[in-house]
């Protein structure tokens, strides 16, 4: 393989794990502030994505069409919250599982309802849509390498809000005493369900974010939802910085398995059986990667030790 293949791989492992963190950091802030295990999160991450879709059909924007993604996913996470969740926080976490697994259904066949079954397209901005030549005659996309920016940006802002603002200090109380802020006269419900739109929002924006570059189509959440739930794990549950460098881990581990394991396996066996057997063991890879680092460190990376 060429330095430059190698390298535009990396950079594609890069963009898939941004994006990952992005819908991995609602998640790990949803479970580390609440304690819920919500399995409709990838039902956000595609209303955002349907939301972008419509809106950029019907504008001509990109930019009005991510706004509504975010407006969208914001919105739809509230309402679940304060109609559905809010009623299983005390509940065992085998009712999250069941409540939060029939809002799948619900979602999913109330987005092809409102939309139908076939896929939408979302057409990338005309300013990101050309290629660039980087350092070393490596050609790249701009919009992959925006979406590489975006979700820095989006790590850092949450660095901020996290370590930096009153929402913040909240936010860090409530995941290690919930009952005390409660005490000191924070209103925990308020607090709950900003929270869950916060992270109804990230898995917005990297639904609309995506779309771009694949279809938009019912059921495109719980593929990487489940990605999402790896990355939490191997980063630590509750943490932001957890799931910046566990979503890096994945879509490196994701991608770069992929290419590198057919290359491998043609050593030892013929070239078309390599790239079945290569490709079948590269969508294993992130989970032994997962396995090795809860055997090293049960809690995660960066996930407190009990």
């Amino acid at each position: 393989m060429s330095p430059i293949l190698l390298a535009e791989q990396v950079l594609n492992g890069l963009q898939s794990g941004v994006m990952l963190f992005l819908m991995a950091a609602g998640l790990t802030l949803i479970f580390g502030v609440m304690g819920l295990i919500n399995l409709a999160h990838g039902s956000l991450y595609m209303i955002g994505a349907f939301a972008a879709a419509a809106v950029a059909g019907a504008t001509g924007s990109f930019a009005l069409a991510l706004v509504a993604a975010l407006a969208a996913a914001a919105a739809a996470g509230a309402l679940i919250e304060l109609l559905v969740i809010r009623r299983l926080y005390a509940r065992d976490h085998l009712d999250q599982v069941l409540a939060t697994f029939a809002l799948i259904l619900i979602l999913s066949e109330g987005t092809r309802w409102l939309f139908g079954s076939f896929p939408l397209y979302l057409n990338m901005p005309a300013g990101l849509s050309g290629t660039v030549t980087l350092p070393g005659g490596i050609v790249y996309p701009v919009y992959r390498l925006a979406l590489i920016a975006v979700g820095i940006a989006v790590a850092l802002g949450l660095w901020w809000l996290n370590a930096r603002t009153r929402l913040g200090i909240r936010i860090r109380a409530g995941e290690n005493d919930r009952e005390m802020i409660a005490a000191l006269g924070v209103d925990i419900s308020k607090l709950y369900t900003l929270v869950f739109a916060i992270g109804a929002a990230l898995a917005g924006l990297a639904g609309a974010l995506v779309g771009a570059i694949q279809s938009v189509q019912v059921g495109m959440g719980e593929p990487v939802l489940i990605l999402a739930f790896v990355v939490i794990v191997i980063g630590g549950i509750g943490s932001i910085k957890g799931a910046l460098i566990g979503a890096l881990l994945v879509g490196l581990t994701d991608t770069l398995g992929g290419v590198l394991l057919p290359e491998l396996f043609k050593l030892f066996t013929d070239p078309a059986s390599a790239a079945a057997t290569g490709s079948a063991f590269a969508s294993m890879a992130i989970y032994v990667l997962m396995a090795g680092v809860l055997i090293w460190r049960p809690t995660g990376l960066f996930g407190a030790r009990t």
